[in-house]
C-alpha cells in the first residue's frame, strides 16, 4: 500500500546534515582578514578576543586557519620588511651616493662623486678630484642640496656605504635639512644595486704598444720529438741491412740447384 510506505518513510527519514563542524560564515571570514590586515601586530589570539568582544564566538584555531588560507603571515613576520620592499616603497624619496674611479693614460686616478635618484634614475655628478677628503665631500653635499632646492626636489632618505670618505660632517649636512642618512649593510651588494651598478666600471684596455714598448718575442719553434721506439729512417740511396739480407736469401732459394756428382 502506497500511503503506508510514505508514512513509514516520513517516520524514519532524518534531516540531511553534512558531517563535521559547520563552515564559518563568509562575513565572519572577511572580518577576520580585515582585522589582520589593518592591525599587523595582532596575532590570531588577539583577533579571536576582539571577535568575542563583538559577540562573535570563534575558536582561535579557526582564526589561524582563516589567516593561513588567506595567505597572511603570522604577526611577527607581518611587521618585517626586507630591503627590496623598503626601496620599492620609498623610491620616490631616496637618494644614493657612491664614488667611481677613472684612471688616465699615465695611471693617474680620479674619484668621481655622484648621486642618483631611485625613482627617476637621474644621476647628479657632484665633482671630480684626485684627493677626496672629508672637507671636499662635505662641500659637494652642500652644492647638491642647493641644486635640489632649485629644482623643487625634497628627498627624505640618503643611502650610502660605509666608506671613510663620508664623514660626520657629510651626514650632518643632510640631517640639517631633514634627510635621514642610512648606511648600507656590510657585504650586501643588493642594498645599493643602482649606485653599485653605476659605480662598477671595468679598467680601461691599454694597447700593448703603450703598456710595453718592446717588440713581442718570436713564437717558440715547434720541435718534433721522436719516440724512443721509432726506428731511424735510412739515408737516401741506401738499403736497410735486414732488407738486403732478406733479398739475398730469396735469390739463393730461386737459384737452381747443381746436379749431384756421379
Amino acid at each position: 500500500m502506497r500511503w503506508h510506505r510514505e508514512l513509514v518513510a516520513r517516520r524514519w527519514t532524518y534531516p540531511h546534515r553534512r558531517p563535521g563542524r559547520p563552515p564559518t560564515r563568509a562575513e565572519v571570514r572577511a572580518l577576520v582578514v580585515r582585522l589582520a590586515r589593518e592591525n599587523p601586530s595582532w596575532g590570531y589570539r588577539r583577533i579571536q578576543g576582539e571577535l568575542v568582544g563583538l559577540g562573535i564566538k570563534l575558536a582561535a584555531s579557526t582564526v589561524w586557519t582563516i589567516l593561513k588560507e588567506a595567505g597572511i603571515e603570522p604577526a611577527p613576520k607581518r611587521l618585517e620588511q626586507n630591503w627590496s620592499e623598503f626601496l620599492r616603497a620609498q623610491a620616490a624619496s631616496i637618494l644614493e651616493c657612491d664614488f667611481v674611479t677613472v684612471d688616465t693614460l699615465f695611471l693617474k686616478r680620479f674619484y668621481v662623486l655622484f648621486f642618483i635618484e631611485l625613482a627617476t634614475r637621474r644621476v647628479y655628478l657632484a665633482g671630480i678630484t684626485t684627493n677626496p677628503g672629508g672637507r671636499w665631500v662635505t662641500q659637494q653635499a652642500r652644492n647638491l642640496l642647493m641644486e635640489l632646492g632649485d629644482g623643487g626636489i625634497q628627498p627624505r632618505l640618503l643611502v650610502r656605504d660605509r666608506d671613510s670618505k663620508f664623514t660626520r660632517d657629510f651626514d650632518e649636512v643632510f640631517r640639517s635639512v631633514g634627510i635621514h642618512v642610512i648606511k648600507a649593510p656590510v657585504r650586501a651588494p643588493k642594498a645599493r644595486a643602482d649606485a653599485g651598478t653605476l659605480g662598477r666600471k671595468r679598467p680601461p684596455r691599454v694597447p700593448r704598444s703603450i703598456a710595453d714598448p718592446r717588440p713581442p718575442p718570436p713564437p717558440p719553434r715547434a720541435r718534433r720529438v721522436r719516440p724512443a721506439f721509432q726506428r731511424a729512417s735510412p739515408a737516401p740511396g741506401t738499403r736497410p741491412a735486414a732488407a738486403a739480407q732478406r733479398q739475398a736469401t730469396t735469390r739463393r732459394r730461386d737459384r737452381p740447384r747443381s746436379p749431384a756428382p756421379p
